[in-house]
């Protein structure tokens, strides 16, 4: 099994809407997925409950109780992980890297997100665990030319020593609308420019991972009835 650590320490970087759409995507990609949400706001375990068709297992949980969790995921035969970190609680977002196969640093091109991954960042590497920055709510190219501001966000994120993203996620208000019936913008006919790039970046990451190139499995059952139960009482717990 696989662990992900979804982190930003500035709120409203779009952390929650990055974590919510990578564990649709893992599960769009045939892994069994539970969706573990640390933030007290608890708006990941919400976006997943609103989700009509079968998808992955949202849980309430907090930093103290992970390890608990991620050994219960693995005992279940899960096949990732995704724990959606708190923006502001330092404590939390440590213990969440530390047990995390990757964490991803979500962040605006802005002066105040790229300020604050600054320090984000350095709680990755002092911990030595692996790393990646995803770009969000950037401005959208204009004929392939990429605005300014990504521009220089692009270089400020390469002096964070982790690796960046290929995929660059847009500011598109299909990514807030899409998240009020639980769903991807994968899942979306009528969004294609949006589609592909949350598709890109979900496959890059699972890719990432996994490490079977090529290989798209066919869409899992959710989690079995003995192991929903278990995440139940955990969650009645937190």
């Amino acid at each position: 099994m696989r662990t992900v650590a979804v982190i930003g320490r500035k709120g409203g970087s779009g952390k929650t809407t990055i974590a919510t759409h990578l564990a649709i995507g893992f599960y769009l990609r045939g892994r069994r997925t539970l969706m573990a949400d640390c933030d007290p706001q608890l708006s990941a375990v919400e976006v997943l409950k609103s989700r009509l068709d079968l998808g992955p297992e949202p849980v309430a949980s907090s930093a103290g109780k992970l390890a608990a969790l991620k050994a219960a995921a693995g005992e279940s035969g899960l096949d990732a992980l995704v724990v959606d970190t708190p923006a502001v609680l330092q404590e939390e977002t440590e213990q969440a890297v530390m047990l995390a196969d990757l964490s991803i640093l979500v962040v605006r091109p802005t002066f105040l997100d790229l300020t604050a991954a600054v320090h984000t960042s350095s709680i990755i590497r002092q911990l030595r665990r692996p790393g990646l920055v995803v770009l969000n709510q950037a401005p959208v190219a204009r004929e392939n030319v990429e605005p300014p501001v990504v521009k220089r966000a692009i270089e400020a994120l390469n002096l964070l020593r982790l690796q960046v993203a290929p995929v660059v996620i847009r500011s598109r208000g299909a990514y807030q609308t899409v998240l009020e019936s639980g769903r991807s913008v994968e899942e979306l006919r009528f969004e294609m420019v949006a589609a592909q790039e949350m598709k890109e970046l979900c496959a890059y990451i699972d890719r990432f991972l996994f490490g079977d190139r090529g290989r798209v499995p066919a869409p899992a059952p959710r989690v079995q009835q003995p192991a929903r139960l278990l995440f139940s009482e955990m969650e009645e717990s937190v």
